[in-house]
């Protein structure tokens, strides 16, 4: 695999794109699961399947909650757009590009404790 020599603030940019988005997803996952109030349901049996999916009643977001919701949402959307017009991404072109936009997702991967 080939190894890219990507500038510093493009690496930052990605670092900070991960934790915003790791955020929102924590946060994401104590909100309620419509953002309005909506009554709950219960499918009916499909064929072949015995699963029968259900939600309870669901209370809505509460107006903080949205706010920091679309927060989150504004700020990944301003990190995305730094990452990906980046004046690095012109220095290539076809498979490396490719090659090196999927290497920069994984930059700040770590194998664990060294031994």
């Amino acid at each position: 695999m080939s190894v890219f020599d990507f500038p510093q603030d493009l690496l930052d940019a990605q670092a900070a794109l991960d934790a915003a988005q790791a955020e929102h997803d924590q946060f994401a996952q104590l909100l309620a699961w419509s953002a309005e109030p909506m009554p709950g349901w219960k499918s009916d049996k499909q064929l072949h399947s015995d699963y029968l999916s259900e939600k309870q009643d669901s209370p809505g977001c509460k107006t903080e909650e949205a706010e920091r919701l679309a927060g989150y949402r504004a700020r990944i959307l301003e990190l995305t757009t730094l990452v990906i017009t980046h004046p690095y991404w012109t220095t290539l072109s076809g498979p490396d590009r490719v090659a090196a936009r999927t290497a920069l997702k994984h930059a700040h991967d770590t194998a664990g404790p060294a031994a």
